[in-house]
Protein backbone atom coordinates (compact mmCIF):
# COMPACT_ATOMS: atom_id res chain seq x y z
CA UNK A 1 0.00 0.00 0.00
CA UNK A 2 1.32 3.68 -0.95
CA UNK A 3 1.00 6.02 1.38
CA UNK A 4 2.57 8.72 -1.06
CA UNK A 5 1.86 10.22 -4.22
CA UNK A 6 5.83 10.98 -5.21
CA UNK A 7 9.04 10.71 -2.96
CA UNK A 8 8.86 14.34 -2.32
CA UNK A 9 6.50 14.40 0.09
CA UNK A 10 8.63 12.45 2.42
CA UNK A 11 10.62 14.85 2.94
CA UNK A 12 10.68 16.33 6.18
CA UNK A 13 8.73 13.62 7.68
CA UNK A 14 8.91 10.76 10.20
CA UNK A 15 8.94 7.22 9.03
CA UNK A 16 9.00 3.63 11.09
CA UNK A 17 11.33 0.84 9.52
CA UNK A 18 8.92 -2.35 9.01
CA UNK A 19 10.99 -4.70 7.28
CA UNK A 20 14.72 -4.63 7.30
CA UNK A 21 17.38 -3.89 4.26
CA UNK A 22 21.35 -5.29 4.80
CA UNK A 23 23.27 -1.63 5.64
CA UNK A 24 20.22 0.26 6.23
CA UNK A 25 17.70 1.24 9.54
CA UNK A 26 17.16 -1.80 11.79
CA UNK A 27 13.12 -2.23 11.96
CA UNK A 28 12.01 -0.49 14.53
CA UNK A 29 13.52 2.43 14.08
CA UNK A 30 12.26 5.47 13.18
CA UNK A 31 13.85 7.94 10.80
CA UNK A 32 13.67 11.25 9.57
CA UNK A 33 13.75 11.95 5.87
CA UNK A 34 15.91 14.28 5.31
CA UNK A 35 16.15 14.53 1.38
CA UNK A 36 15.05 12.25 -1.41
CA UNK A 37 15.01 12.57 -5.38
CA UNK A 38 14.35 10.35 -8.28
CA UNK A 39 17.50 9.45 -9.95
CA UNK A 40 15.71 7.73 -13.17
CA UNK A 41 12.66 6.28 -13.71
CA UNK A 42 13.26 3.29 -11.82
CA UNK A 43 15.84 4.83 -8.90
CA UNK A 44 14.99 6.69 -5.60
CA UNK A 45 17.18 7.59 -3.29
CA UNK A 46 15.92 8.54 0.32
CA UNK A 47 18.44 10.43 2.52
CA UNK A 48 17.28 10.11 5.89
CA UNK A 49 18.78 10.06 9.73
CA UNK A 50 18.37 7.68 12.62
CA UNK A 51 17.74 9.84 15.83
CA UNK A 52 19.14 7.35 18.96
CA UNK A 53 17.44 8.50 22.29
CA UNK A 54 20.06 8.27 25.08
CA UNK A 55 19.28 9.60 28.68
CA UNK A 56 21.98 12.21 27.83
CA UNK A 57 22.44 13.11 24.54
CA UNK A 58 20.97 12.20 20.99
CA UNK A 59 23.03 10.69 18.81
CA UNK A 60 22.37 11.01 14.89
CA UNK A 61 23.51 8.91 12.55
CA UNK A 62 22.89 9.68 8.65
CA UNK A 63 22.30 7.45 5.72
CA UNK A 64 21.25 6.65 2.14
CA UNK A 65 19.15 4.33 0.75
CA UNK A 66 18.26 3.49 -2.68
CA UNK A 67 15.21 1.95 -3.56
CA UNK A 68 13.53 0.91 -7.08
CA UNK A 69 10.06 2.26 -6.57
CA UNK A 70 8.14 4.47 -4.48
CA UNK A 71 6.30 1.31 -3.28
CA UNK A 72 9.16 -0.69 -2.29
CA UNK A 73 10.00 2.40 0.04
CA UNK A 74 6.29 2.48 1.54
CA UNK A 75 7.08 -1.39 1.64
CA UNK A 76 10.34 -0.16 3.92
CA UNK A 77 9.01 2.41 6.07
CA UNK A 78 5.23 3.43 6.72
CA UNK A 79 4.48 6.59 8.69
CA UNK A 80 3.39 5.68 12.56
CA UNK A 81 2.28 9.05 14.17
CA UNK A 82 1.53 7.18 17.63
CA UNK A 83 5.40 5.30 17.72
CA UNK A 84 6.37 8.78 16.16
CA UNK A 85 5.49 10.85 19.25
CA UNK A 86 6.40 8.70 21.89
CA UNK A 87 9.71 6.22 20.40
CA UNK A 88 11.69 7.59 23.56
CA UNK A 89 8.95 5.77 26.19
CA UNK A 90 9.06 2.44 24.02
CA UNK A 91 12.52 0.06 23.87
CA UNK A 92 13.24 -1.40 20.72
CA UNK A 93 12.04 -4.88 21.03
CA UNK A 94 8.58 -3.53 22.16
CA UNK A 95 8.50 -1.35 19.12
CA UNK A 96 9.35 -4.14 17.02
CA UNK A 97 6.60 -6.21 18.70
CA UNK A 98 4.03 -4.03 17.71
CA UNK A 99 5.31 -4.06 14.07
CA UNK A 100 4.65 -7.72 14.16
CA UNK A 101 1.52 -7.32 15.88
CA UNK A 102 0.05 -4.34 12.99
CA UNK A 103 1.53 -6.54 10.02
CA UNK A 104 -1.05 -9.34 10.66
CA UNK A 105 -3.79 -9.13 8.36
CA UNK A 106 -7.02 -11.79 7.48
CA UNK A 107 -4.39 -13.50 4.66
CA UNK A 108 -1.19 -13.60 6.81
CA UNK A 109 -2.49 -14.36 9.82
CA UNK A 110 -6.09 -15.84 9.98
CA UNK A 111 -6.53 -17.80 7.10
CA UNK A 112 -4.12 -20.20 7.96
CA UNK A 113 -5.26 -20.85 10.84
CA UNK A 114 -8.73 -21.37 9.48
CA UNK A 115 -8.01 -23.77 7.26
CA UNK A 116 -6.10 -25.81 9.40
CA UNK A 117 -8.74 -25.55 11.60
CA UNK A 118 -11.75 -26.08 9.20
CA UNK A 119 -10.05 -29.27 7.96
CA UNK A 120 -9.69 -30.51 11.25
CA UNK A 121 -13.54 -30.01 11.81
CA UNK A 122 -14.60 -31.34 8.48
CA UNK A 123 -12.15 -34.48 8.98
CA UNK A 124 -14.01 -35.38 12.70
CA UNK A 125 -17.34 -33.88 11.35
CA UNK A 126 -17.64 -36.34 8.26
CA UNK A 127 -15.81 -39.33 9.83
CA UNK A 128 -17.50 -39.21 13.31
CA UNK A 129 -20.76 -38.34 12.33
CA UNK A 130 -22.21 -39.41 9.17
CA UNK A 131 -24.62 -37.87 6.84
CA UNK A 132 -26.50 -34.61 6.68
CA UNK A 133 -25.80 -33.37 10.24
CA UNK A 134 -22.42 -34.22 9.99
CA UNK A 135 -21.98 -31.63 7.28
CA UNK A 136 -24.84 -29.24 9.13
CA UNK A 137 -22.64 -29.31 12.29
CA UNK A 138 -19.29 -29.04 9.95
CA UNK A 139 -20.22 -25.91 8.48
CA UNK A 140 -21.49 -24.02 12.17
CA UNK A 141 -18.63 -25.13 13.80
CA UNK A 142 -16.41 -23.53 10.76
CA UNK A 143 -18.05 -20.30 10.72
CA UNK A 144 -17.93 -20.08 14.91
CA UNK A 145 -14.07 -20.98 14.01
CA UNK A 146 -13.87 -17.87 11.30
CA UNK A 147 -15.45 -15.72 14.01
CA UNK A 148 -13.24 -16.88 16.63
CA UNK A 149 -9.94 -16.03 14.55
CA UNK A 150 -11.11 -12.80 13.68
CA UNK A 151 -11.95 -11.71 16.65
CA UNK A 152 -8.88 -12.97 18.34
CA UNK A 153 -7.06 -10.61 15.50
CA UNK A 154 -9.22 -8.10 16.25
CA UNK A 155 -8.67 -8.17 20.69
CA UNK A 156 -4.55 -8.85 19.57
CA UNK A 157 -4.21 -5.85 18.01
CA UNK A 158 -6.05 -3.64 20.52
CA UNK A 159 -4.24 -5.53 23.17
CA UNK A 160 -0.99 -4.65 21.93
CA UNK A 161 -2.03 -0.80 21.13
CA UNK A 162 -3.06 -0.69 24.96
CA UNK A 163 -0.11 -1.69 26.35
CA UNK A 164 2.06 0.66 24.52
CA UNK A 165 -0.69 3.22 25.53
CA UNK A 166 0.10 2.17 29.19
CA UNK A 167 3.88 2.54 28.79
CA UNK A 168 3.11 6.34 27.53
CA UNK A 169 0.87 7.11 30.06
CA UNK A 170 2.87 5.73 32.86
CA UNK A 171 5.10 8.66 32.27
CA UNK A 172 2.16 10.69 32.66
CA UNK A 173 0.72 9.72 36.05
CA UNK A 174 -2.18 8.09 33.81
CA UNK A 175 -3.40 4.43 34.07
CA UNK A 176 -5.66 3.06 31.35
CA UNK A 177 -7.61 -0.03 32.56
Amino acid sequence: MNYLLNIDEAVDRKFLVTKAMRGQAEVGTIIHVMDAEQQAPNSIIVYYRVNRYNEKFHDYQDYTAKFESLSQFCKWAQPDNFIARNYECFSIRDVQHYIKIKKRSFTTFCLPIILLIAIIIWALALFLIKGVVGIIIGAVLTLLAVAAVLLMLKKMKKKEKMRLYRKVSATWGVVFK
